[in-house]
């Protein structure tokens, strides 16, 4: 054996798959599912026989989880499909600041400020509007395929 040294330059983070593969008959209804390198919620999915050639289809409609946007694919069934990592975590809202950034507490204590408010109009005025009355507001926030958007809000009562 040889006692070189090896060094190896590593250029990935740490494993951590955005995706993983599930195959496309397995996929069901409100699941999640990567159409056109977009993250999206299945909405309808239909299954086609198999033909002359012997793959049955998979047509699926998802909408993007960020932009709303409605996409489709149609898949044999038997192949793989990506599927997104969803993690959805709840902050505090701390300071809303001029530029549309939020700043939010983490569940240690630390601050996180690097999200924009959410571009959904209802949502928006939401937030803007219970942060003006000076309620204690919880933002839940979907982050998947190295994405984050804040999609939901919570009211837990006034500040004291």
């Amino acid at each position: 054996m040889s006692d070189e040294e090896h060094h190896f330059e590593s250029k990935a983070d740490a494993g951590a798959s955005k995706t993983y593969p599930q195959q496309a008959g397995t996929i069901r209804k409100n699941g999640y599912i990567v159409i056109k390198n977009r993250p999206c919620k299945v909405v309808e999915v239909s299954t086609s026989k198999t033909g002359k050639h012997g793959h049955a289809k998979c047509h699926f409609v998802g909408i993007d989880i960020f932009n709303g946007k409605k996409l489709e694919d149609i898949v044999p069934s038997s192949h793989n499909c990506d599927v997104p990592h969803v993690n959805r975590t709840d902050y505090q809202l701390i300071d809303i600041s001029e530029d549309g950034f939020v700043s939010l507490l983490t569940e240690n204590g630390n601050t996180k400020d690097d999200l924009r408010l959410p571009t959904d109009d209802n949502l928006l005025s939401q937030i803007k509007d219970g942060f003006g009355e000076g309620k204690d507001l919880v933002v839940s926030v979907m982050s998947a395929m190295g994405e984050e958007q804040i999609c939901a809000l919570k009211d837990i009562g006034p500040k004291n």
